[in-house]
């Protein structure tokens, strides 16, 4: 970690940020929850969960990833067969092993058949715990997948109501939308400060700064990233000759931390990613006038990013997000990072990579699970690429 000049600013931020990472009991969460009667926390498994809707509740939205490589998984590979990713099974353990004993709700996104099956053993394991399957819409005509969805969001927002006592109106809903419109903003600076200048704000910091917002309040991380941001650029770092790529594939299991300090280590900097993509699921400012559950569905589905686990209507749009973030962030190849066994970024990968092969973009591609222990190859792969994007690109 690089001295800051103003005294360690951005040292003591990320050093916070990457406490919250390593507590897998969730410290923070407990003792926000334990401040004041009736607080309520609702977890949630990665990727998208329209957490405006617990916020309006007043209850904290806590980002559930698995234990990562932190944790050693023993009860739950009693509940899952070895041949699928790791995260289902490190998330049971999180739950036996009482680290989540304290979650009122679980939220179970819609990703895979896995998470789905997930949600089912989460009910029967903890029947006393508010648990949801959260649908989306497959159809993204607005008078169909838009009135589908609107109605799911409607039916989560009367548990929640349930869950605290009383509805949940449409002016809290607003102001949750007001909050979260705010924080998205606020990733989308750090992500463009973090392609414009990559030495000045690591791949490593850029990730735990949004890993904090999966256990902090959203008005508090959003501080969080206002800090960093004026932080890193009172900063002088060392500038690297590392190459510029997006990784993409990682929505949903998350890599070792290890694994993502070690691309940059071989001389990859990281320009764009799907990491904890629910950080910036929508793309742009949900409208506060209006209906707010029907303004979160049209966000939804037209205003929200690509990814394996969501469905594309238009087959010529398949992949053109990948090439517009390697021309957006100004990336020279782009690595693919897949969890093992997972179906949708595996079934993804080849149509991605016809794409860029269209367009002239050089990639590479490798497998990891969360709790991967062994970076050499995977650094010396990265290495390889960078190298050879340097050597042949003609830059």
């Amino acid at each position: 970690m690089a001295t800051s000049l103003n005294g360690s600013k951005t040292t003591d931020i990320v050093g916070r940020a990457q406490a919250l990472f390593d507590d897998l009991s969730f410290e923070a969460a407990r003792q926000w929850k334990a401040a004041q009667p009736g607080r309520k926390v609702v977890g949630y498994m990665p990727i998208y969960v329209p957490r405006e809707l617990i916020h309006a509740a007043g209850f904290l939205p806590l980002g559930v990833l698995g234990g990562g490589d932190q944790l050693e998984v023993i009860h739950g590979d009693a509940y899952y067969q070895s041949y699928i990713c790791r995260i289902p099974r490190s998330t049971i353990e999180l739950g036996v092993s009482g680290r989540l004993d304290f979650v009122d709700g679980m939220l179970f996104p819609s990703i895979c058949d896995v998470i789905r099956n997930l949600s089912g053993m989460w009910k029967m394991m903890f029947p006393n715990v508010y648990v949801r399957y959260f649908d989306v819409p497959q159809n993204y005509r607005d008078e169909i997948g838009g009135n589908y969805y609107v109605n799911e969001l409607a039916e989560l927002l009367h548990d929640l109501g349930e869950l605290r006592g009383k509805p949940v109106t449409d002016d809290d809903l607003r102001h949750s939308i007001a909050v979260y419109n705010e924080n998205r903003r606020l990733v989308r600076d750090l992500y463009t400060y973090r392609a414009q200048y990559p030495w000045q704000a690591p791949a490593p910091e850029v990730y735990l700064i949004l890993r904090a917002g999966l256990v902090l309040p959203v008005e508090e991380h959003s501080q969080m990233i206002r800090d960093y941001l004026a932080a890193a650029r009172d900063e002088e770092r060392a500038r690297r000759d590392n190459c510029r790529v997006v990784l993409t594939g990682v929505f949903c299991e998350q890599p070792p931390l290890n694994l993502i300090k070690s691309l940059e280590l071989a001389g990859c900097y990281v320009v764009d990613d799907d990491l904890l993509l629910v950080t910036r699921w929508l793309t742009g400012d949900v409208p506060i006038e209006g209906p707010p559950l029907q303004n979160l569905a049209h966000a939804f589905l037209h205003h929200s990013e690509s990814t394996a686990a969501k469905y594309e209507p238009d087959l010529k749009e398949k992949g053109q997000h990948l090439v517009r973030a390697v021309r957006r962030s100004g990336a020279e190849g782009v690595i693919f990072a897949c969890p093992s066994f997972c179906d949708p970024a595996l079934l993804d990968r080849p149509m991605l990579q016809h794409v860029l092969k269209d367009a002239d973009i050089p990639f590479i591609a490798f497998k990891y699970a969360e709790n991967s222990g062994q970076m050499q190859p995977i650094r010396e792969q990265a290495g390889t690429f960078a190298d050879s994007i340097k050597l042949w690109s003609g830059t």
